[in-house]
């Protein structure tokens, strides 16, 4: 009877009764492909507009304080010059932080289904 227990239990882990791991099955290029899917669907784009907006009106207000504090440069000029800056420094630090938002829904989007991530 132990015999037939041993045979038995052999066959059942030999024929495959338990389903290998889903990189195993070779769905890795599938389940990347859905991740990044997901992950598109954060708009980068989105966020340097919204940073860029941001930036903008901090720096005009900067900008225009600059200009009454200092002799020299109105504030209309400290406001124009505050505002480009600022908008700059403000789309590209969007940018960055809707990259990032990607890269993170990306890696867990991965670890959900049971890979590793190194980001």
């Amino acid at each position: 009877m132990k015999h037939f227990i041993l045979a038995a239990s052999l066959t059942v882990l030999s024929s495959g009764a338990f389903a290998p791991s889903s990189f195993a099955q070779g769905n890795y290029n599938q389940d990347l492909a859905e991740c990044q899917s997901y992950a598109n669907q954060v708009s980068p784009v989105q966020d340097a507009a919204v940073g860029a907006l941001g930036g903008a009106a901090g720096g005009a207000a900067l900008g225009a304080l600059s200009g009454a504090l200092f002799k020299g440069v109105s504030v209309g000029e400290g406001a124009a010059y505050g505002a480009a800056a600022g908008g700059v420094l403000g789309l590209a630090g969007g940018a960055y932080t809707g990259t990032q938002n990607q890269k993170e829904v990306l890696n867990n989007c991965m670890r959900g289904r049971g890979y590793s991530t190194y980001y």
